[in-house]
């Protein structure tokens, strides 16, 4: 079976839970069920130490150039997204892998990127729960979706904020291979969120 290749990206500011949360869920999914041929990388505009928006320091997998052709590229937020707005690379970048066919995904402020590239135009969107407004002023009729913790609406899927992202990559397993192997993933990362307060 030939699953899907997945692509994270990273930048300087990123919201570390936003990224390494799908990342545990679809990295897991890929090391400890390999015949069903999903893989992960991350990329980034360098592979230089990028600092993440609580302090954590990390290092991508490839750069833009390097990169493997990918099935679905996630776009995780956090305060560095600001930087990728109104960005010329960024938004040919990522109409070029919807033009492809490429399942774009989003997390957190992640899906402003998305909207900005106009590939949210016409579709429901979450985000993080304080930037509906601008969500809604990159695009042209994006319908907010604030109660909803992920929203798949086909070529684009975007999550709310933060942990809301472990469950849109469960919900990504699910849609590529089967409920089935997305509880087996759940129960493997001991996923079973109860919330203390």
């Amino acid at each position: 079976m030939s699953g899907p290749a997945i692509a994270i990206v990273l930048f300087p500011g990123v919201e570390e839970l936003d990224w390494v949360g799908p990342w545990e869920v679809l990295s897991g999914w890929a090391r400890n069920w390999p015949d069903d041929g999903a893989g992960v990388f991350t990329v980034a505009d360098t592979t230089d130490v990028i600092s993440c928006a609580q302090g954590a320091r990390v290092l991508a997998d490839h750069t833009w150039e390097t990169a493997p052709a990918y099935d679905l590229l996630l776009y995780p937020g956090g305060p560095g997204v600001r930087p990728l707005l109104d960005n010329d690379v960024v938004r040919k970048r990522v109409r070029a892998a919807a033009e492809a066919g490429t399942v774009l995904a989003s997390v957190c402020t992640g899906s402003l990127v998305l909207a900005d590239a106009g590939v949210l135009d016409g579709k429901p969107a979450t985000t993080y729960w304080s930037s509906f407004d601008m969500l809604v002023s990159l695009g042209t009729d994006i319908e907010p979706r604030p109660d909803d913790r992920y929203v798949d609406a086909g070529e684009v899927v975007t999550a709310a904020g933060v942990s809301a992202g472990i469950d849109m990559a469960l919900h990504l397993v699910r849609r590529f291979v089967g409920e089935e192997r997305a509880r087996e993933v759940r129960r493997f990362i001991q996923y079973d969120p109860q919330p203390p307060v």
